[in-house]
């Protein structure tokens, strides 16, 4: 994201103070660029060499935050990626803390600048991309004035200005979340929690503490959306559900009484009078599994409470599910050819999302592998009869093998592009339709600087080989 990118958000309350900002990537570039712009006085560093060399040719004053008393700073923004308290505080975080300075992310400062907006927040270990985008496509498709961004998109500070009429449609991880302060959400949706980023939160009830605060919710609020298909999430509904204002249960494998519900592949309202069958998803090509069947519940109930039970709209919500195009990286179909079909599924960074494509799918050629998380892939046993070969890549590949010993056949193929083309080649020797699946099980940050570069590194491998066979 270049930090010239326009600047739609109002930060004149910024105005004369002195903010630090820590982390100079996707996120805190374009926000020191942009409260810059409106007259704070920006105090910029990241500890990588190149992200300061991009900030210096953006014009951002640098300023080693390890060397400078914090006493005169009002505000400090981080880097979602960098650590606040776990597994230990970057030494610039001790130094704010220290003097009292505010901590925060480019979510709270959007919406201190745009308090008259609506804003809807979606979380979860899983799925909140897909629900995000799914919100504000159907949004957009019934006329209302709505923009994504968050952890998906564009970062926070590069969003048009909604102003009281717009919509803020916004992916959070629980590193965001942590860094949020205000009460912002007038409508939570939480998906999902399973065990992941434990290294960053200190343990497992870190983790829930930092998901459970996307309930910080505006006085303004108008509910909120929970999956109840995992047992952390139900135990949160169940202490939410008294509260003034609706919180609507879903699922994706059970009937929910006055819930949302998937049930024989049907999405089913169940909040009426009658059950109100919605839309068949097994015919929605774009949202394959139960893992979408969750995420499309929990977008359809979001919109259902801003369009206040309007029965002519909500009939125009089915419509907007069908013609939904999907996400690059989330079980992206790249490729068909003579049968075989070759799916990018990069954002898959645990084994609980990778489960999700594995269910989807049969006769895989499963590319898997990166920096494992905490459990690696052994909860994936179940799934392990379905698999053709597996092609091990990055520093979990002599772990997976061990895993895999005796279950499902497998090479150590170390890198992507190796892997890609030992699977392409096994496929093509398939003489039954098959799926070559990159589902990695794993974050990419052993070969790749995100998710997004490790799915354009397969996305373009494959295209580049099959060539003229596309």
């Amino acid at each position: 994201m270049k930090a010239e990118s326009k600047l739609d958000i109002n930060l004149s309350t910024f105005n004369g103070k002195t903010i630090a900002v820590l982390g100079l990537g996707k996120s805190g570039l374009p926000a020191a660029y942009a409260l810059k712009k409106f007259g704070a006085n920006i105090l910029a560093w990241d500890d990588d060499v190149y992200q300061r060399d991009a900030a210096k040719k953006q014009g951002l004053p640098l300023v080693d935050l390890n060397n400078i008393d914090m006493k005169g700073v009002s505000l400090m923004l981080l880097s979602p990626g960098i650590p606040l308290a776990h597994p230990s505080p970057h030494p610039v975080v001790n130094k704010a803390k220290m003097a009292g300075c505010e901590i925060v992310c480019d979510i709270e400062i959007l919406a201190r600048a745009e308090p008259n907006a609506f804003f809807i927040g979606i979380t979860g270990t899983n799925g909140k991309s897909t629900t995000t985008a799914l919100i504000g496509h159907l949004l957009n498709k019934l006329g209302k004035k709505a923009v994504i961004g968050g952890n998906i998109g564009k970062p926070a500070l590069t969003l048009s200005s909604m102003g009281e009429n717009g919509i803020y449609v916004l992916e959070l991880s629980s590193y965001q979340l942590e860094l949020i302060s205000s009460p912002t959400f007038n409508l939570s949706v939480l998906l999902n929690i399973s065990p992941d980023h434990i290294d960053r939160h200190g343990s497992m009830e870190g983790y829930i503490s930092a998901k459970r605060r996307i309930f910080s919710q505006k006085s303004k609020t108008i509910g909120a959306v929970i999956g109840v298909d995992d047992s952390i999430c139900r135990d949160i509904h169940r202490n939410l559900s008294k509260a003034e204002k609706p919180v609507i249960a879903i699922s994706a494998e059970r009937p929910i009484c006055n819930g949302v519900y998937v049930e024989n592949g049907w999405l089913i309202d169940d909040r009426y009078k009658s059950k109100c069958r919605i839309i068949d998803l097994s015919k929605v090509e774009r949202l394959p599994g139960l893992h979408n069947a969750q995420n499309t519940a929990a977008a359809y109930a979001a919109v259902s409470l801003i369009l206040n039970k309007n029965a002519a709209k909500l009939r125009e919500v089915a419509d907007s599910i069908s013609d939904f195009p999907g996400l690059e990286h989330r079980q992206e179909l790249v490729a068909i050819t003579n049968g075989c079909r070759f799916i990018n599924d990069s954002k898959a960074t645990n084994a609980n999302a990778t489960a999700r494509a594995l269910e989807c799918n049969n006769n895989i050629i499963w590319i898997a592998g990166g920096r494992a998380k905490e459990g690696g892939i052994e909860e994936l046993n179940s799934y392990f009869s379905k698999i053709l070969h597996v092609f091990l890549i990055g520093e979990s590949a002599n772990e997976f093998a061990q895993t895999l010993e005796g279950k499902a056949p497998y090479t150590i193929s170390i890198d992507l592009i190796k892997a890609t083309e030992n699977a392409i080649e096994l496929a093509i020797k398939e003489d039954k339709p098959c799926v070559v699946l990159l589902s990695p099980a794993c974050s990419s940050f052993d070969q790749f600087p995100d998710f997004e570069a490790r799915g354009k590194t397969f996305r373009d491998t494959v295209k580049n080989i099959l060539g003229n066979r596309l």
